[in-house]
């Protein structure tokens, strides 16, 4: 079955978002005319009445970039004593109370947020750190190893590498130095010979040399490695996410993949991970947090974009078929409109 990721025709002259951050893309944007203490006298308002207007909490925290919402938090700290944080936690619940400390974080410490979550208690949540490492710039991975030393005063690479081991660990650990090389200009001839590499290390031999792949995969710059998965396919017919999912398994192939699709474009591998939150019994409602809040200020408009491409129906109307609530209010008014 031919699907998206096959699809190699406009790989070159696509936009990058893994290099060239930029918030042209995002749906949440500055309020003209902000006023913090305005919105700090409506937020106390709608915090210390009687009952809270869950309402007034949303069409705020919502409508104004993360910069304003850092300044209505410094505000309401000198007008109050108390920080929003700790008011929102005491009267709000679940994934709503879970959305907006979210949305009063710096990007880097909402990162951080979700990076301890994912490595907390028994087990770990392989899927976040994959999704997290894959698809930041090294700007922002380097921003959340910074928050993470701040918040438990320890390296984020010393206590990522009791969480992770073999192939898999190796890969997620060279991501989270976040060193990718960021040079814009394409080798065409190492694109062909890494792309032989590929071919050698993997479809051409009886096992995998995986060192190959990780190597490769996670060093090289975005627009040389979009020449590679060219040259991999005129070489041996097949995309080299194919020979990834034909030669590995488990969360060495997960990661691998998700690399590749980040290569590819990030917001496409963002609305796949939305869609698959949201589908069958139950939603994920911490992917779906984490990927809006995320993603609201970066590239939104283009997931939403990849979404209706791969799913015939916008990812506002997914979003209200699937999630009630102020919750769901919430992440509406980060999608911005449907499609």
């Amino acid at each position: 079955m031919a699907s998206v990721w096959d699809d190699l025709s406009l790989l070159l002259d696509s936009p990058d978002s893994l290099t060239v951050p930029s918030s042209a893309r995002g749906t949440v944007k500055e309020k003209p005319g902000f006023n913090p203490s305005e919105d700090v006298a409506a937020l106390r308002k709608a915090i210390e009445g009687l009952g809270t207007n869950e309402k007034s909490l949303i069409d705020i925290l919502t409508q104004r970039s993360n910069a304003q919402r850092q300044l209505i938090c410094k505000a309401y700290h000198q007008a109050t004593g108390r920080t929003l944080a700790d008011d929102l936690k005491g009267d709000t619940r679940g994934d709503f109370e879970d959305i907006l400390l979210g949305l009063i974080m710096t990007p880097a410490q909402f990162d951080c947020r979700e990076f301890m979550r994912a490595i907390k208690g028994a087990g770990t949540t392989d899927s976040t750190l994959i999704e997290i490492f894959s698809s930041r710039s090294n700007f922002q991975i380097k921003a959340l190893s910074d928050a993470y030393l701040a918040e438990t005063g320890r390296s984020l690479l010393h206590d990522l590498k009791s969480e992770v081991s073999g192939d898999y660990g190796k890969a997620l650990l060279i991501l989270a130095e976040g060193k990718r090389d960021e040079s814009t200009t394409v080798d065409a001839a190492k694109a062909k010979a890494d792309a032989k590499v590929l071919y050698e290390a993997g479809e051409k031999r009886w096992g995998t040399d995986e060192s190959k792949f990780t190597d490769i995969l996670c060093h090289r710059s975005v627009p040389q490695l979009r020449q590679t998965l060219v040259e991999y396919k005129n070489l041996t017919g097949k995309t080299l996410q194919q020979s990834i999912e034909s030669e590995m398994s488990g969360n060495l192939e997960n990661i691998l993949v998700a690399i590749v699709k980040c290569v590819k474009s990030v917001p496409a591998y963002m609305a796949e991970r939305l869609n698959q939150s949201m589908k069958g019994l139950g939603t994920t409602e911490s992917i779906l947090t984490r990927i809006m809040v995320s993603r609201s200020e970066i590239d939104l408009l283009d997931i939403r974009a990849e979404y209706k491409k791969l799913y015939g129906c916008s990812l506002y109307s997914a979003i209200a078929s699937d999630v009630a609530g102020d919750f769901g209010q919430c992440l509406k008014r980060l999608c911005g409109g449907d499609d």
